[in-house]
């Protein structure tokens, strides 16, 4: 046969994939074996790694992919016989830094292999259901290397032997541990577990038990609890240079138990150095270490909680209950707010404000307090004596944390009404004491004034109480505390004028609108006589007084003489006129709703049982779209000063920002009210450039600048 027609023969088989002779295979195994030897000789550097993929190729084409797969298994395993051998002469720290060498080795000869045998990994794996060419070389490694009989156990002792110079204070190679620990790591983590991280565990908590005992024998509650939190820290760091992450939980767990678990009673109660002696002497450090370390086992912080606990209720009993301090009430409640002061910082310094150690806290300042029934008179002669005498040569602002800590305190007496009963008392007394002593110097005239100005207190504070109610919207906006003074019965201020922010100006604006409409009391006479005095707002003031001058009125001269808004003046005729029981006026044509034709005249038939009777305003209806547009323009223009404030707030803070991180933080700022529009901000910007609060940038007109 000639060579041309063989060549075609050739082709035609490699098209049509025929089974070609045998010996080919055999030759390009020797070929492809032959390239595996040099690869783990270091020789792969003469080698075509295109014309060895070509050969692989061709063997997995030609049905051949058996013998090379079975054939590489071979080949690696006598390779990685001669590697063990290699790993097993080390001597000394020679070990492990030969295995890791050869694992770096194994590692870069199969990435080669796997590139040579990459169509084998493409077809003939998944045909034949058998493992990727890169999982058998690492199953292989670990079969041959790490779990041959003279290696295994070797490797074992040599890394829990570095941990344990490492713990003893030695410097050990933590590179070359990372890397071992990774290499169990690559093989699968139950290899890591078994093989490492198991004894590892169980040396750990041996070691750890016998320290912990040594510590527990030498050193005082505090110094051991420094020593367990560094070994603790030591652990977590071990963990984060060489360890895998997910030992990180497992190693502090035994670190835990067998350093503090084990050991939380004696810590706890031991003489001299425990934890009652640390809250005596305000060891915040020890007490925060301990407050940490007992957090991290079960049950270790309510160990804690209730030895304070007792301590607290035991020296707070002694407190109340000693008769020396019961000399003195000044000094009994002083003493109480002292320690309610020194645990106060406890809880804040060490015990990181935990809520349920501030119950514990509460709970034994009301147990023992109330274990003395003298404690509300006690607490009211406090407040009496810093009123009278004790705040002299004390500013405004240490008066009222002396109070707030008085309230901390009253507001665990369970009989708050006997302290009501003895406060009155000494309040009286105080007052009648001075007044008593103006009157007889002065005479009557004189202390009535501030008779009334305690009226005009009292009057104030009901009269807030009443806007807060009916104004439920403003809880999350500025507060507001009005005091309403009597003209005559107080000093006289001068008159002094200033701008206020738009938010105080509003408020003040409706509490004005709320005072007059709810303050008004007119005197009527209606038909035989009948006399009353009626209470009703600005509005059905302005409407009734129209009455003295006339018989009768239609709608129209009412609101020409009155100028009242048109939604309020037919809320305020129908609350006159159409409301059974409060129609001090009437209306013709008699109907629920007020028309523009009506006409009005007085009630003389009205009649109360009450001589003083109060006329309520109808609750507005549903706005008509006129009215709702007028509505959303008037909020508009509510928001622009808002707007401008926010944006000046944000630029005198920042002085230099771009447009849209201003849109971004406006809004952010008043979200909590409204959603600024964007536009709108933009419009704001825009005049408070005209006004020289800001200007542009000259280099980037997106860029604004706060004008000092």
């Amino acid at each position: 046969m000639s060579n041309q027609k063989k060549r075609i023969f050739q082709i035609e088989a490699f098209q049509n994939r025929v089974v070609v002779d045998p010996k080919y295979a055999e030759k390009t195994w020797k070929i492809l074996v032959h390239a595996i030897h040099e690869i783990y000789n270091h020789n792969a550097s003469g080698l075509s790694f295109e014309e060895l993929y070509r050969n692989a190729y061709n063997m997995v084409l030609h049905k051949f992919g058996e013998k090379l797969y079975s054939g590489l298994v071979t080949t690696m395993t006598a390779h990685l016989k001669e590697i063990s051998k290699s790993i097993e002469a080390a001597q000394g720290n020679l070990f492990l830094e030969e295995l890791n060498r050869k694992w770096n080795d194994h590692n870069k000869a199969l990435q080669m292999i796997r590139d040579i045998l990459m169509y084998m990994d493409r077809t003939y794996i998944p045909d034949t259901h058998k493992t990727p060419v890169h999982e058998p070389g690492l199953n292989l490694w670990r079969d041959n290397i790490i779990h041959s009989g003279k290696i295994q156990s070797r490797l074992l002792s040599t890394l829990l032997e570095l941990v344990h110079r490492e713990r003893t204070g030695e410097v050990i190679d933590r590179g070359l541990m990372r890397n071992i620990v990774k290499m169990l790591m690559d093989l699968g983590s139950s290899i890591y577990q078994e093989d490492f991280e198991k004894p590892f565990l169980e040396v750990s908590a041996e070691f750890y038990r016998g320290e912990s005992q040594k510590f527990i024998e030498c050193y005082d509650c505090g110094d051991y609890l420094k020593k367990a939190e560094i070994r603790l820290n030591e652990e977590i760091e071990r963990v984060t240079h060489y360890l895998d992450a997910k030992s990180e939980g497992k190693i502090t767990n035994v670190v835990e138990k067998e350093m503090i678990a084990n050991h939380m009673m004696r810590l706890v109660h031991m003489e001299n150095s425990g934890l009652v002696n640390m809250l005596l002497n305000d060891k915040h450090g020890d007490l925060g270490r301990m407050y940490n370390l007992f957090r991290r086992v079960p049950n270790g912080l309510a160990m804690i909680r209730d030895v304070m606990t007792s301590h607290l209720r035991e020296t707070g009993k002694q407190l109340v209950t000693d008769a020396e301090s019961l000399k003195d009430p000044v000094e009994y409640v002083q003493r109480l707010l002292d320690e309610k002061e020194k645990y106060d910082g406890i809880i804040s310094l060490a015990f990181s404000n935990d809520k349920t150690f501030q119950n514990a806290l509460n709970s034994s300042f009301e147990y023992f307090i109330n274990l003395n029934s003298r404690s509300p008179e006690f607490i009211s002669l406090f407040v009496d004596d810093k009123l009278r005498k004790g705040l002299k040569g004390v500013s405004e602002g240490d008066v009222e944390i002396i109070l707030d800590k008085v309230m901390m305190i009253f507001r665990y007496l369970q009989e708050k009404d006997v302290f009501e009963k003895y406060y009155k008392q000494h309040l009286a007394k105080r007052l009648l004491s001075l007044i008593v002593k103006l009157k007889t110097a002065c005479g009557y005239q004189y202390t009535s004034k501030l008779e009334g100005m305690f009226t005009d207190m009292k009057t104030s504070q009901d009269t807030m109480q009443g806007f807060c109610s009916s104004h439920p919207e403003l809880t999350d906006g500025p507060t507001l505390v009005v005091q309403v003074l009597t003209t005559g019965s107080w000093p006289t201020q001068p008159s002094i004028t200033c701008h206020l922010s738009f938010e105080m100006s509003a408020l003040c604006e409706k509490f004005r609108s709320y005072y007059l409409g709810t303050h008004t009391d007119i005197k009527a006479i209606f038909g035989k006589g009948q006399k009353h005095e009626l209470n009703v707002s600005t509005y059905q003031m302005c409407v009734l007084m129209l009455f003295n001058n006339a018989d009768r009125l239609c709608y129209k001269e009412i609101e020409q003489g009155t100028a009242i808004p048109a939604s309020d003046l037919k809320r305020c005729l129908q609350s006159m006129a159409c409301v059974k029981g409060k129609n001090v006026l009437r209306k013709e044509p008699m109907s629920k709703d007020i028309g523009e034709d009506d006409s009005f005249f007085v009630n003389e038939k009205f009649a109360s049982k009450f001589y003083k009777v109060k006329v309520g305003t109808v609750v507005a209806q549903k706005e008509s779209e006129p009215e709702k547009q007028e509505t959303r323009q008037r909020v508009e223009e509510d928001r622009k000063p808002q707007i401008e404030a926010a944006i000046v707030r944000i630029m005198k803070s920042r002085k230099v920002l771009d447009h849209n991180n201003i849109i971004a933080e406006v809004t952010k700022q008043l979200q909590s009210r409204f959603l600024a529009n964007p536009t709108e901000i933009k419009k704001r910007i825009e005049s408070l450039i005209e006004r020289e609060f800001l200007e542009r940038d000259n280099s980037d007109r997106k860029m604004y600048r706060y004008l000092a």
